[in-house]
């Protein structure tokens, strides 16, 4: 998972609240750190979004291959 799709996926799942829980909600997996702070600090993304995952209760169905653009068509 890249930056981009962690974005998009925090985005796609909690829409209006995506940029406050990234900013302001500190991760229990994350050593005492944001998802920023821990984007920043070189964490993988996908490591992040599970532990965002796991602390807001997303369902297992709703945690994997989020984030990712379709393919395009050729």
């Amino acid at each position: 998972m890249r930056r981009s799709e962690f974005l998009r996926a925090v985005d796609a799942e909690f829409h209006a609240r995506a940029s406050s829980l990234v900013n302001d909600l500190v991760l229990s997996g994350m050593a005492g750190r944001t998802a920023l702070e821990a984007l920043d600090a070189g964490v993988p993304p996908r490591d992040i979004w599970l532990a965002l995952c796991a602390d807001m209760d997303v369902p297992e169905s709703r945690r994997h291959g989020v984030g990712r653009l379709e393919p395009r068509g050729r």
